[in-house]
Formats: C-alpha cells, sequence, structure tokens
C-alpha cells in the first residue's frame, strides 16, 4: 500500500509498526498452570507427544468387527461384545465382534463394517451387504502420532483445541509465559469518570475503560492508575509507580507540545521516546520510547492520543502488535483487501488516513460506505464499523473506485 507524501517530521506508519515490532521482547520466565488455566496462554516450551495417538487399534464408528476374507453369504454369528474400555479379546474364527465407537479392535479382526450395511437374520448371524476392504473403519494406533513427537511449538497459544489434545496426552499442567502486566495511566485535568457529576470544560474519560477492555481482552494484567493530574509531580509520581509495578506503561493524552502539556518533558526525565508523532489519522500523537528502570532497556512505553478514536485506531495499528510480541506471540502483517467505495471524500494532507466505514454487500459485491462522521473523538462511527478504508495521503476517494480495507476482524483477540 503506498503512503503518499508524509508530513514532515511525522513517521511512516509501517516504519513505525516495525520498529515496535523489532523492539517488542517477551516477558522472562515461565510458569506452570493446570489446563484449566491455560485458554490463550502462551506455551513456554515445546511439548511432545508422551503416548501413542490412537493408544490401541479401536474402531471408528458402531458396527461389527470381522474377518475379511471370512464374509459370505451364509453370514457370521455374534460371539463378541465389545464396548467401549473394554480390555482387547481375540475374535474366534468365523465369527464376529458388536463393537461401538472407540472400543478396542479384537485381535484377528481386520474390518469394521458399520450397523448401516448389516442385517441380522432371525439365528442372530451377521449379513453384510456391499464390499468391505481390508482395514475398514479402525483406526490404528499411533496413526495420528508417536510417543515423543512434537505436539505443539514454544510460542503456541493455547486454545480449546490445543487444550483438549493435551487433556488426550494426560498432561495436566503446562509451562507457559508469564501474563504482560500493563500498567494504565490516563492524563488530562478536564477528565472525569463515567458517574461523577458533568459540568462545563469536563470531559467523561471513554479511553480508560476503552483501553482496559482492549488490555484484557488481549489476555494482560492492568494496573490501572486512574486519572493523573496534569502536573509534573503527580506525573512523576505516577510514572515511576508504573514503571517499578508493569512490564509496559500505556498513557493517554498529554503528550503534545502544549504549555499545559507537562508528560513529554516528565517521560524525558524518567528515560525517553524513541518517537512521537505517526503519519496517520487519526492518530498523529501516537508516542513511543522507555521509562528507566536500570536495566539495558527500561520498561517500555506507549503513548496514545487523547482523542478516543485516535487512541483506538493507535491501539489496534502499532500498540497491538507491540503487546503480541511482548506476550510471545507472532505478529503477522495488516490484512487487507480491495473495496469499492459508495462515497467521494476529500484526501488528507501528508497522512494516511483511516476512515470507518461499514461493508454493504451488493450481492456478491462489497461496497463501503462511512459508518458516520469521522472525527477523532467521534465514537459512534467506530463503535458501528466494520473495518477501515485505508488511504494514503493525499488520496481523494471517488466513488466507486476501490481501496484497501482493513476488517476489523482481525484485530480481535
Amino acid at each position: 500500500m503506498s503512503c503518499g507524501t508524509l508530513a514532515r517530521g511525522l513517521l511512516d506508519l509501517e516504519v513505525a509498526r516495525a520498529r515496535m515490532i523489532a523492539a517488542a521482547e517477551p516477558v522472562p520466565g515461565e510458569e506452570r498452570v493446570t489446563l484449566e488455566q491455560a485458554s490463550r496462554r502462551v506455551l513456554a516450551r515445546d511439548l511432545s507427544a508422551r503416548l501413542d495417538m490412537p493408544g490401541i487399534d479401536n474402531s471408528a464408528m458402531d458396527g461389527y468387527a470381522l474377518r475379511v476374507a471370512e464374509v459370505s453369504g451364509a453370514g457370521l454369528p455374534v460371539v463378541l461384545r465389545v464396548p467401549a474400555g473394554a480390555e482387547v479379546a481375540v475374535l474366534p474364527e468365523g465369527g464376529c465382534a458388536r463393537i461401538f465407537t472407540g472400543a478396542p479392535v479384537p485381535e484377528g479382526a481386520d474390518g469394521v463394517v458399520p450397523q448401516e450395511r448389516v442385517r441380522l437374520d432371525e439365528a442372530g448371524r451377521v449379513h453384510v451387504s456391499g464390499e468391505t476392504r481390508l482395514g475398514a473403519n479402525i483406526r490404528r494406533r499411533g496413526e495420528e502420532y508417536r510417543t515423543g513427537d512434537a505436539l505443539l511449538p514454544a510460542g503456541w497459544i493455547l486454545d480449546a483445541a490445543a487444550l483438549a489434545m493435551l487433556a488426550s496426552q494426560g498432561i495436566d499442567e503446562v509451562p507457559v509465559l508469564p501474563r504482560l502486566k500493563v500498567a494504565l495511566i490516563s492524563t488530562g485535568d478536564e477528565l472525569i469518570e463515567p458517574g461523577e457529576p458533568f459540568g462545563p470544560g469536563r470531559v467523561y474519560n471513554s479511553n480508560r475503560v476503552m483501553l482496559k477492555a482492549l488490555l484484557e481482552r488481549a489476555d494482560c494484567d492492568v494496573l490501572d492508575l486512574g486519572i493523573i493530574a496534569d502536573d509534573p509531580a503527580s506525573l512523576r509520581e505516577a510514572f515511576s509507580a508504573a514503571r517499578d509495578g508493569a512490564d509496559l506503561v500505556v498513557c493517554t493524552g498529554g503528550v503534545s507540545v502544549g504549555e499545559e502539556d507537562h508528560v513529554r518533558p516528565v517521560l524525558d526525565e524518567l528515560g525517553g521516546l524513541w518517537f512521537h508523532g505517526v503519519a496517520i489519522k487519526p492518530g498523529k500523537p501516537f508516542a513511543f520510547g522507555y521509562l528507566d528502570d536500570g536495566s539495558p532497556k527500561g520498561v517500555p512505553l506507549i503513548g496514545l492520543p487523547g482523542n478516543p478514536v485516535a487512541s483506538l485506531v493507535g491501539w489496534h495499528l502499532l500498540a497491538r502488535p507491540f503487546v503480541q510480541g511482548c506476550q510471545g506471540r507472532a505478529v503477522g502483517p495488516l490484512q487487507h483487501y480491495r473495496v469499492c467505495a459508495g462515497f467521494s471524500r476529500r484526501g488528507s494532507p501528508g497522512r494516511r488516513e483511516l476512515l470507518r466505514v461499514v461493508i454493504d454487500w451488493q450481492g456478491d459485491r462489497p461496497l463501503a460506505l462511512l459508518a458516520g462522521g469521522q472525527g477523532s473523538h467521534m465514537l459512534h462511527a467506530a463503535s458501528q464499523a466494520h473495518g477501515y478504508l485505508m488511504l494514503a495521503a493525499d488520496t481523494d476517494v471517488e466513488e466507486g473506485h476501490e481501496y484497501p480495507y482493513l476488517p476489523a476482524g482481525q484485530f480481535v483477540d
């Protein structure tokens, strides 16, 4: 995707994203948790199979186990009944066994006929319709994997299927990476919390609940430090506490050049910013740096814009992949495809623009429509959007033309 001509002094989105992903380091150490506690955790070490899977030859369905060569028009008497969990039996010559799904195949049997293809005569003999091949409907021991085979590599996110596989091996605990501890700081003297009395010059703090939800959805442990007064002493105390108690610090608002924005000088005092300002709209005031804690690198810090939609865009495009890297998870490229615009709009000079859109399917053709107002403070469109239409800098939208579309689903953890 072309980025167009960037505004002076701003970092290109791909450059900022690549720098942050390269800088992300998994939290050191590991811990053991039970399978019940392991959902969505990141595996710390490779795991190998303890058992053959399946552990025995067993039946793939309910039916009759028999010797294929003995199938004849005269039928076969049922001489065994083998339920799941039974011991392995020996099938006498000239007979067959009633067998159930998962039950061990008797020694001597070389095929299982599903019950739908069987007719029992008055004497109880089994008559088989159709051809039966050798090995039919038998799950062979070790056909999925053998003892010692690789099961899951380090870095694997343990989903429901992975947990089920581990349980089938008798594994009850797994080594996982520690959960990422994230300190969340809101700055701005104008902010009040929902439920507090509203007044002139006040703004309800929507960023806090949004980012806390995003961080928790991303499997982080959140240390919420609340709203911090916009004065150097309060900010210094808050950022010091955040640095000492978390693996990552996320703050919103105040990282600009205004006379009342005191965050930047405090950050410069406690550490420093790698970059400040990305050529995207909304989201330009995004910042990334480190707080000095005595370690070689320090504690990473992400500064998100105060406007909530800009903060959301910054999270999706830049903060979230960094968090994933710090969790030991693989970070992929932004996924996009081209869709036709159902509107026209002037482009943004010097910055890549991300328009909040909904997709209206016209038959089998997706059409992008504006989800609502596009101001960086307008949350209604963000709450309704199916994704972002991504435009290169200085690019006008012309109705009927195609543009890159980023589906919102890729940003959901």
